[in-house]
């Protein structure tokens, strides 16, 4: 079914390895979900749509082509990252999490699943974001994560090359936070470029694709020091 529905939705071919892939990531995640939090959803059809399928929707704001780097954001138990890098194995994917145990489940994700050209790296956002190994070093910077829009660019676009996308995965309200994000683009060096809804089936609320684009070098003050942009966003 999952095949069936990437291809669908979103013009995704999956091979049969890929969709075992899914199904390996699927029952690890419930496996270790017993003694590690990674996610409050773990029944297997509610993966394949609310996990899964999610991740997969970025295709609908970034045309993946062979060797972009790509970083998620706070990745958590692997989404968007990990799916994705399992739908397009082409791609050089970083996923950066600050929690221990998370990185734990996301190494042992991909030594079972045998992936190549994925990565963890075990930081903060504010501190990646300072990093010369990882800043302005990627093309696609993604993030599925709850905090506002105004402070979840100050991680994000400190990670993308000028001319590099960001993708910020929001519920209902992300076109006022959008709106509110204008001091923060400006101050970051980068600008809107568009707001893609994301219907996904059995799912009544609409997801948002809220994608951003690098157009300048992002100040060296930013990101600030970790906790800062949540508690004094740029709005």
């Amino acid at each position: 079914m999952l095949a069936q529905q990437a291809s669908d939705l979103f013009g995704i071919t999956l091979s049969p390895e890929q969709v075992e892939q899914f199904d390996v990531y699927a029952r690890e995640l419930a496996a270790w979900n017993a003694h590690t939090n990674l996610t409050a959803i773990t029944e297997p059809d509610a993966v394949r749509v609310r996990h899964f399928l999610d991740s997969l929707s970025i295709v609908r704001a970034v045309g993946f082509t062979p060797g972009q780097r790509v970083i998620d954001v706070g990745t958590g138990a692997g989404l968007p990252g990990l799916a994705l890098h399992i739908a397009y194995p082409f791609l050089r994917t970083t996923l950066l999490e600050a929690t221990g145990k998370k990185i734990t489940f996301l190494d042992h994700m991909i030594s079972t699943l045998g992936l190549t050209g994925v990565n963890t790296a075990h930081a903060r956002a504010e501190e990646g974001g300072q990093n010369p190994g990882l800043r302005a070093k990627f093309d696609v910077v993604l993030a599925r994560a709850v905090a506002r829009l105004p402070a979840l660019l100050e991680y994000l676009v400190p990670f993308a090359k000028v001319g590099g996308v960001c993708v910020a995965m929001k519920g209902a309200t992300a076109e006022q936070e959008a709106v509110d994000s204008a001091l923060a683009l400006a101050t970051l060096g980068a600008e809107l470029r568009e707001i893609i809804p994301i219907r996904l089936p059995g799912v009544d609320d609409t997801h948002y694709l809220v994608v951003v684009q690098k157009t300048a070098k992002t100040p060296s003050t930013y990101p600030r020091k970790p906790g800062v942009p949540t508690r004094k966003p740029l709005e």
